[in-house]
């Protein structure tokens, strides 16, 4: 990440290219999780500058020779980057549309020639894809020399520090401060990383899913490990010997996870809370869990078996299109805070406060408690970089400075740093951006060694008051609290998982495995966006905050439960669909159909209770007992009619396993609502 920041700043400052500092950053911050993510991330950046370039250039000849024209076209550009972000399935690329219009915009108010405005344009989005290019390059290099695994030696990694700690409890011996420390770094750090090196992953839709359900699990396992040292310092021996086989099934599942082979399935069970050691019932049941995953596969690296993957496409809109009013509120709140910052700088003729519009667009998300983490670490990363480093710099090292060697050295220090904090969380990541952006906007827009501490100044300025007009426009205008959004997008993921329990409706092949995969791509989607509104709810304050974060805690708890369900539920989707390997009776599949139905109910009814916080079971386990026992009796009768004994035992076991987790979670939240319920009462 260095290197490459560091060769686009040398290139930059030797041949006085403008637009240094965006393109050192781009190659700072390129994503890096896997040689193909990287490609794909470098072509994505290409394609969106040069249609943000063109829409650039086309508006300039349309508008520039009117101020109020253009003025305008500039308020609607800047509602269509808002509206986009929002209505869009793709904001990352659509944020590199806004970006390099907003980092533009300031051109077509200076007193120069159109030849040089339309030269401005060019340049910045030559220097951009430049600096995109060089980062590739040495991503491409880097991968020759890198050996492993960037996805299951993490995992690995994670499970050998539980299996670690674990067994110093089995063996009664003291924990060691420097295991403790390992430990608790990984839960700090998450999963989320792990997550952007599967999302792109090249082995198949199958292997995806199945990995993130394994993170889900994998990243619960390091928390409760995490939280062992602070509850339990003594474990009785009576319960040591069940703490060593947790152990030892750890070990052989990151051993199977290590040679490419699914874990071996060993039956839902333990859970339970042990007296006097707490949170070794969760640890157990969750290890339990994780094989249970890859129910229907043999090993990670063969194909699906249902046939090739039909490849899925992001949807260029996100559901509601183009009319949904939320989208439309969005685009006037955004276009409303980015609008008045650019009338202010332009009311005051102060042109390098521009940085007020940038912040509008990098800060603006769908809610409070997202908007509120990046606008506090923009906030946080302005002061760090722009006055301690910048402002330190230009005072105490920078008039010392007679040539690009020493200055290099100092930037390589400064990129190292904040290349340091945007490696070290996801959640603090954006805080090194922020760092790297205000020191390279100080250091890089000149080509010339910087000593003037108002050009700090002013970019420390126009990002105060970025953030001041987000926050007046954001929180007061159509707000929408992240706590309400992480419900609605955990109950949403509910009741989807409900339709795919019922898949397939359709009776044509094609159609059917088409559906499944657009729904199990969406469930994916659903799962991944609970998880980051989860993290924005510590962000948002207020008299709800208190029961957001306890509605947090539970859903952080059901969410693992809730991606192992979807797993097991794609498997019993391939013995619905009468995959070859998958074949069975038809009067098996009737009652697979109707247990099924009955699930899906169950589903949707835990979402009912979720929503209305309601404390009754529609469905009952009962029920449901009792379905599932019609259907295994059915599959065992059809064995001595030349059904195979090792497919029905599978079928079994996977049946038993999915109504085991079904009623378990069930419970659990119809437990947590009465808590709560009992909780507001008094």
């Amino acid at each position: 990440m260095v290197a490459a920041a560091t060769m686009v700043m040398i290139i930059s400052m030797i041949f006085q290219l403008p637009y240094g500092a965006y393109a050192a950053l781009f190659a700072l911050n390129l994503s890096r999780e896997s040689l193909p993510g990287s490609r794909r991330a470098v072509q994505s950046i290409v394609v969106g500058f040069v249609l943000s370039g063109a829409y650039l250039l086309t508006g300039a000849m349309l508008v520039l020779g009117d101020p109020a024209l253009r003025f305008l076209w500039i308020v609607v550009t800047l509602f269509l980057i808002f509206y986009g972000i929002s209505a869009t399935g793709n904001l990352a690329e659509w944020s590199r549309f806004g970006y390099m219009a907003v980092i533009t915009i300031s051109l077509w108010d200076r007193h120069i020639t159109a030849q040089a405005k339309v030269n401005g344009i060019l340049w910045a989005v030559g220097m951009l894809t430049m600096a995109s290019v060089i980062a590739l390059l040495l991503e491409i290099a880097y991968a020759v020399l890198k050996r492993g695994d960037d996805l299951i030696d993490p995992i690995t990694d994670r499970l050998a520090c539980v299996e670690q700690l674990l067994r110093s409890y089995a063996e009664g011996v003291p924990i060691d401060a420097a295991m403790h420390s390992s430990i608790t770094r990984l839960a700090m750090l998450g999963t989320s990383r792990l997550r952007s090196v599967l999302t792109p992953s090249h082995r198949g839709e199958q292997y995806a899913q199945e990995m993130g359900a394994v993170l889900a699990l994998v990243g619960r396992l390091v928390d409760l490990t995490a939280n062992l040292p602070h509850l339990v310092g003594y474990v009785p021996d009576a319960d040591r010997d069940r703490i060593s086989k947790t152990a030892d099934r750890i070990a052989e599942i990151r051993q199977d996870l290590h040679n490419g082979s699914a874990p071996r399935v060993a039956g839902l069970g333990g859970g339970e809370a042990w007296p006097g050691v707490p949170l070794f019932g969760e640890i157990e049941k969750t290890t339990v869990l994780i094989p249970e995953v890859f129910s229907g596969s043999r090993w990670l690296k063969i194909v699906d078996p249902s046939g090739p993957e039909v490849p899925g496409h992001p949807a260029v809109l996100v559901r509601g299109g183009l009319l949904n009013p939320e989208h439309l509120k969005f685009g006037l709140k955004g276009c409303l805070a980015a609008s008045l910052c650019y009338i202010i700088y332009s009311a005051l003729f102060w042109p390098e406060i521009s940085t007020s519009v940038t912040t509008c667009v990098l800060t603006a998300l769908t809610t409070i408690g997202a908007s509120h983490q990046k606008q506090v670490l923009r906030f946080a990363g302005a002061l760090i970089g722009g006055f301690v480093i910048g402002m330190g710099a230009q005072v105490f090292v920078l008039p010392y400075i007679d040539s690009i060697a020493a200055f290099t050295v100092l930037f390589i220090l400064v990129s190292a740093f904040a290349a340091w904090i945007i490696t070290s969380s996801p959640r603090l990541s954006y805080l090194g951006v922020q760092v790297a952006f205000a020191f390279f906007l100080i250091n890089l827009q000149e080509f010339t060694i910087q000593t003037s501490l108002t050009v700090a100044r002013d970019r420390v300025v126009g990002i105060l008051i970025g953030l001041l007009v987000m926050w007046l426009v954001f929180d007061q205008l159509w707000s929408a609290p992240t706590g309400v959004a992480m419900k609605n997008a955990f109950i949403s993921g509910l009741r989807l998982l409900a339709q795919l329990v019922r898949e397939p409706v359709a009776s044509d092949l094609r159609t059917a495995i088409e559906r499944s995969y657009s729904l199990r791509e969406t469930i994916n989607t659903q799962f991944d966006k609970v998880r980051f509104l989860a993290d924005a709810v510590l962000f948002e304050f207020g008299p709800s905050r208190s029961g957001d974060l306890a509605l947090r805690s539970s859903i952080r708890n059901w969410q693992p439960q809730l991606r192992t369900l979807f797993m097991m539920r794609i498997a019993s989707w391939k013995y619905r669909l009468q995959v070859p390997g998958f074949e069975f009776p038809k009067s098996v599949g009737v009652r697979q159909a109707a247990y099924d139905e009955h699930s899906a109910r169950m589903l949707e009814d835990i979402a009912d209770r979720i929503e209305r916080d309601r404390l009754s079971i529609v469905r009952g386990p009962d029920d449901s007992a009792e379905l599932l026992k019609a259907t295994i009796e059915e599959t065992l009768a059809e064995v001595p009619r030349g059904l195979p004994d090792g497919r029905a035992q599978s079928f079994i076991a996977l049946m038993r396993g999915i109504d085991e987790l079904t009623r378990s979670l069930a419970s659990e939240i119809a437990a947590e609502l009465y808590t709560c319920s009992r909780s507001t009462a008094k």
